[in-house]
Order: C-alpha cells, then structure tokens, then sequence
C-alpha cells in the first residue's frame, strides 16, 4: 500500500515540477502573471487531488504550512535579491526558507493537534501530504508574487 501511494507521489510531484518550471521560465519577466500562473497550478492540484478522492481535511493542513512557507519566502528572496543580486536573492530564499519552515510547521502542527483532539478520521499519506504540501506552496507563491506586483503598482 505505501509502494502505491510512493509511485502516486512521485510521479504527481514530477509533473507539477515540469509545469511550476514551465511556468516560471514562461513568466520570468512578468511577475504579476507568475502569480496568476502559480495560483492556476495550485487550485490544478486541488482539482487533482479531488479527482482522487482525497478529502480536504486530510491536505488542510499541509495546504496551510504551504501557504506560509512559499507566502513568506517570496518577500525574502526578493529583499535579498534588491539588496544583494542573485547571490542575496538565494540567501534571501535560504534564510527565508528556513524561517518559514518553521512558522509553516507550528501552524501545521497546531491544526494537527486540533485534528487529533477533535478525532477526525482521515487518511494521511505521502501522496496526501505531497499534494497538499505542493497546492500550499503554489497558491502562496501565486499570493505573495501578486502583492508584490501590487507594490510595484502603488509605489
């Protein structure tokens, strides 16, 4: 049964790879429709992961951690890529990736717990965890390009 599920995972986490590349090498230039792309992908993967029947309740809190880590991480590559280049945009992007790990992972764990205390039946997976890991980070990369964007247009 995991044998299953790690097939499913890898090979779903291939193809969202092939399209997030796709998509930020087509958009490289134009942050606000990296956004809208990135958005497109993530609400793909919760088409995807309805499609396979699995319920909401047992990706929401994956989706959160996602959404926090790539939500955040997306101001912090870009601060260090304004004041350092590309050697600051990945330090940025490191440090950032590291800090919201952890935000995104006492947010997770919190609804976990919730989830437990509650005793809510679901079935918790790799590929569930994949899935809901993968719509998080793209929803919350497509939020946080956005507001960038917006400031861009404000200021």
């Amino acid at each position: 049964m995991a044998k299953r599920y790690l097939v499913k995972s890898i090979t779903t986490l291939i193809i969202f790879s092939v399209a997030v590349i796709a998509a930020a090498a087509y958009f490289l230039f134009s942050e606000a429709l990296s956004g809208v792309a990135f958005l497109i992908l993530g609400l793909a993967g919760l088409g995807i992961s309805s499609l396979v029947k699995i319920e909401m309740k047992s990706i929401y809190p994956d989706i959160v951690f996602g959404l926090i880590d790539n939500g955040i991480l997306v101001f912090s590559a870009v601060l260090g890529g304004i004041y350092g280049g590309i050697a600051g945009a990945v330090i940025g992007g490191v440090a950032g990736n590291t800090i919201t790990d952890g935000i995104g992972g006492i947010f997770e764990g919190i609804i976990v717990e919730k989830q437990k205390a509650d005793k809510l039946k679901y079935d918790r997976n790799s590929f569930s965890t994949m899935i809901g890991k993968v719509i998080g980070c793209l929803i919350g990369a497509g939020i946080g390009l956005l507001l960038i964007e917006l400031t861009r247009w404000i200021f």
